[in-house]
């Protein structure tokens, strides 16, 4: 049997507020997004979230699933690029990193054993997957830019047929972006909650993190005032001791000269309201190893909702 489905991304601004999402059909879809990222990120992580829940599905793991995509960049990064990538240590022709490397070697790592196939699609032309996939996605990004949770979806235990039986959607664990399944209380909510919680945050505060090195942040203070904590401590590459007012002094565009390249972007959750961001940032002074820490504070978008926000930014040079 095949699983049909289609996995868009959309982005507002691009970058900007960013959503994706995947749809099967109108009971069977699930969408999320960054308060910040590009167009092509969105279209990566709905394949990439695609793979992981038919993966982690009993009764979706083992089934053929084609993939319905507008975007020939996602189609030829994993059809054609991706092995030559690897034996060049994902770096490209020119020797350059690749571009959103981390989602890049998820989903290879998650395309391993599956039988998997990619068929691209006009997007905007009318197609029902793809629209509804875009429609989803697109009001994800909506959401964030508005600073609100954006509606996940039902994801597939809210299908009805025979990929996932309608009966096993009370009993069946699933598994979550982590690989920690879960199991249903008595009560019959969800154990997968707070590792989907977890995971969502650890997407933020990666989103956040490369935000700071956007033109649009760095060159907007008020757009960069809405990511730092009023507490904020900095030790920046000399070793000078930044408070909030000290780093928003400091921020400019990266542009030509001073433009960064970030990589190796980890993320680590610590304690239930913090994540810990590690990341490599190599340009013309040299390569710095820097770590974030982003707690949720409430209140902080000023209407009452909590969300991350950098409290603690450290940047080490690497000799």
């Amino acid at each position: 049997m095949t699983i049909t489905a289609a996995a868009d991304g959309s982005a507002l601004g691009n970058p900007g507020p960013a959503g994706w999402a995947w749809y099967i059909d109108d009971d069977t879809w699930k969408a999320g997004g960054w308060p910040h990222g590009t167009n092509n990120m969105g279209e990566l992580k709905a394949v990439l979230d695609l793979l992981e829940t038919t993966a982690a599905h009993p009764d979706a793991a083992g089934q053929h699933l084609l993939i319905l995509c507008d975007s020939q960049y996602v189609i030829n990064s994993v059809t054609k690029w991706m092995p030559g990538w690897k034996r060049k240590g994902w770096k490209k022709r020119d020797g350059k990193p690749v571009q959103n490397v981390d989602l890049m070697k998820a989903i290879d790592a998650a395309m391993q054993g599956r039988d998997v196939a990619f068929e691209w699609v006009k997007g905007h032309a009318g197609h029902p997957m793809n629209e509804a996939a875009d429609k989803r996605a697109n009001a994800a990004a909506t959401a964030f830019s508005q600073r609100r949770s954006p509606e996940t979806g039902p994801g597939l235990d809210g299908a009805q047929g025979p990929a996932v039986p309608a009966q096993d959607a009370a009993t069946s664990g699933t598994s979550d972006a982590s690989g920690t399944s879960g199991t249903s209380d008595a009560s019959g909510t969800s154990g997968t909650s707070d590792a989907t919680d977890a995971a969502q945050d650890a997407e933020d505060a990666a989103a956040r993190e490369l935000a700071l090195y956007s033109d649009e942040v760095r060159g907007n203070r008020e757009f960069a005032e809405a990511l730092l904590h009023p507490d904020l401590h900095v030790v920046d590459r000399d070793g000078r001791v930044l408070d909030r007012d000290g780093f928003l002094d400091s921020l400019a565009p990266l542009r030509g000269f001073d433009r960064l390249e970030v990589s190796d972007v980890v993320t680590e959750a610590v304690g239930g309201d913090a994540v810990l961001v590690r990341s490599t940032a190599t340009g013309a002074y040299g390569t710095t190893v820097r770590t974030s820490v982003w707690v949720r504070a409430s209140g902080t978008d000023g209407e009452g909702d909590a969300h991350l926000i950098l409290r603690h930014h450290q940047q080490t040079v690497r000799g």
